[in-house]
């Protein structure tokens, strides 16, 4: 069963996550190293070490900030 989330704004489709669904396991579909994110569930911000403990659930609101290296070299 797919699940839908709102992602940065955006409704988005994940087929391969359910309502029983971790948020570690999103950070993972989504492609990301989870050094180097930051999340906002449904307005509160989860520690990366709770993302384990965090179910998602349909229709679910998160932000999703990744932090890229950079700079003067």
């Amino acid at each position: 069963m797919s699940l839908t989330l709102v992602l940065n704004g955006q409704s988005r489709p994940f087929p391969n996550l359910s309502t029983s669904s971790k948020l570690e396991l999103l950070v993972a579909e989504l492609g990301l190293k989870g050094d180097r994110v930051a999340i906002e569930h449904n307005g509160e911000i989860v520690s990366r070490a709770n993302w384990n403990e965090t179910v998602l659930s349909e229709g679910d609101r998160l932000e999703v900030v990744h932090f890229v290296g950079g700079g003067i070299s």
